[in-house]
């Protein structure tokens, strides 16, 4: 006998669909039919064959009730509540990682406050008559969305059909071969690789590509929940690391306009003399606050040292001349949607740092709830009537007019 071509078996189902859509029944009956010729043929070959991996023997029937063995008190109580709670969040990453595979496919949204509230409220049901934990099926729902299924209505039939299998068809699969099984498998799930996609990642951001990766690899080897875990992991971890150390940038004006934009993301956008204008990419508080201070001092001594290299530019010196070394610091907070006490503090220490060295410290554009905050902590009325600015383009041209040309 040769040996069996999965993916040359789904090729061919898929290409006679896409080329003949009349007739994507043959496509949809292809996996029922398989299971049925493949058990018929081992059946009839079962004196000769011997080799050939059989599912055997299936227990018919329905499980029984065991809603009287749950209990909820016990020495092992501890343990399955954290068990149940692992095991709840792996479950709802997996059905819900599942249902937007299908809806970005298939063009619609998922909700998931209804995916959590159906698998729990089906995973209660479960418990009440002794089954496993459940989740949203990858395999199932590719061989379903394989076979044309368009609503819910399959989800019915498929239903009732497994119930009638269970209690009446069950013996009939005894030679079935399970190699026919994972063939199915494998066909509904091919489509659904997307190698384009994962190229995409790895072109626009290399931990998102080492997240898909590790999750593909972690559930074709090992299993879906460890998979799906390691995933978020290290999804978790950037995001931990964006938000402890988060993004900031020193601003330049563009010529012409009143608008200030990134030194080196903007080749036209240039230094305004005697100002490091730097914006924060990122809510302040606690996680990311001292990481904030010591970087702006740095961005602070970082320009100092460009002043002093460059000061024998006849350009450049004429202007640190006209303003002595005080160097402002305007601080740009349109991007700051939020801050904590932390943040706060370091704001207020930042001022009293940049003082001492001469340097005047302001804030730029801080949005409504910031502006609030800081104001309650008092900390506005250290800054004064100079220190907190609606705009960039205000705070350089006001401080700009205070600044008296030497003789």
């Amino acid at each position: 006998m040769g040996r069996y071509n999965p993916l040359l078996h789904g090729h061919l189902r898929i290409s006679l669909s896409l080329r003949k859509p009349n007739l994507f029944w043959v496509s949809a009956a292809a996996p029922l039919t398989s299971v049925i010729l493949s058990t018929i043929l081992v059946f009839l070959l079962r004196n000769k064959v011997h080799k050939i991996a059989i599912i055997g023997e299936l227990p018919k029937g329905v499980n029984p009730p065991s809603s009287n063995m749950l209990y909820f008190s016990g020495p092992y109580l501890a343990l399955a509540i954290k068990t149940g709670l692992v095991t709840g969040i792996l479950s709802l990453t997996e059905g819900i990682a599942v249902g937007r595979t299908f809806a970005t496919i298939k063009n619609y949204q998922v909700d998931g406050n209804k995916e959590m509230m159906a698998i729990g409220l089906m995973n209660i049901a479960g418990s009440c008559s002794s089954c496993y934990v459940t989740s949203g099926s990858f395999s199932r729902s590719a061989v379903n969305y394989n076979a044309g299924a368009q609503t819910t209505v399959s989800n019915i039939i498929m239903a009732s059909a497994v119930l009638v299998t269970l209690l009446f068809l069950m013996p009939l699969f005894y030679y079935t071969p399970n190699l026919v099984l994972a063939s199915i498998i494998i066909t509904a799930v091919i489509g659904l690789i997307d190698y384009q996609a994962a190229y995409k990642l790895w072109k626009v951001d290399k931990l998102d590509c080492l997240a898909c990766l590790c999750s593909f690899f972690g559930v074709l080897f090992i299993s879906v929940p460890l998979g799906l875990g390691i995933a978020v992991a290290i999804s978790v971890i950037k995001i931990l690391l964006h938000v402890s150390r988060p993004n900031t940038r020193v601003l330049g004006n563009i010529p012409g306009t009143l608008i200030f934009r990134n030194v080196n993301q903007y080749r036209e956008a240039l230094r305004i003399p005697s100002f490091l204008i730097l914006a924060v990419e990122s809510p302040i508080y606690f996680a990311n606050s001292t990481y904030l201070q010591e970087r702006i001092l740095r961005w602070v001594r970082e320009e100092e040292e460009r002043i002093e290299a460059n000061k024998e530019n006849t350009l450049k010196c004429i202007i640190l001349d006209m303003t002595g070394t005080s160097v402002h610091v305007p601080l740009e907070l349109q991007t700051v949607t939020a801050i904590d006490t932390n943040g706060m503090d370091t704001v207020s220490e930042l001022r009293k740092i940049l003082e001492k060295r001469s340097l005047q410290f302001v804030l730029a554009n801080p949005v409504g709830n910031v502006m609030e905050k800081l104001h309650q902590a008092n900390i506005l009325d250290s800054f004064g009537l100079k220190g907190v600015y609606l705009t960039v383009a205000e705070a350089v041209a006001d401080i700009s007019s205070s600044f008296k040309p030497q003789p």
